[in-house]
C-alpha cells in the first residue's frame, strides 16, 4: 500500500467514524448508551476494537456496572457495537472484545 493509498484509507475511516458519531444521536438511545459509546470510541484502536472491562468503564464514567451492562446491550441491539466473549488460557472469562460497527450505507 502506497503512502497516498494509506492516507486515503485513513480519511475514509475518519469520515465513517464521524458519520456514526452523528448518527448515534438520531437513534434515540438512552444517555447511558451514548456516554458508553463515546468512551468506547476513545478507547478503540485503528481497527475500531477495544476490550475495557465493565469495572474499568464503570469507574471511569462514574456509573454502576449494571448501568454499563444495560448501555452495552442498548448499543449492541442498535447494531453499533459487537461484543465477542473471550476466555483466558486457564478457562476463566475475561473482558469482551468490543468492535465498533460502521454502517457503510449511512
Amino acid at each position: 500500500m502506497t503512502k497516498r493509498e494509506k492516507q486515503t484509507s485513513e480519511q475514509t475511516d475518519r469520515r465513517e467514524e464521524l458519520i456514526l458519531s452523528r448518527r448515534i444521536y438520531d437513534l434515540d438511545l438512552p444517555h447511558r448508551a451514548v456516554s458508553v459509546y463515546v468512551y468506547l470510541c476513545d478507547r478503540a484502536n485503528k481497527k475500531r476494537v477495544c476490550w475495557p472491562s465493565t469495572v474499568t468503564i464503570s469507574k471511569d464514567l462514574g456509573l454502576s456496572r449494571r448501568t454499563i451492562f444495560r448501555a452495552l446491550n442498548d448499543l449492541e441491539k442498535a447494531g453499533i457495537i459487537k461484543r465477542i466473549p473471550r476466555r483466558r488460557k486457564t478457562g476463566g472469562w475475561t473482558s469482551s472484545l468490543i468492535r465498533l460497527e460502521v454502517d457503510k450505507n449511512v
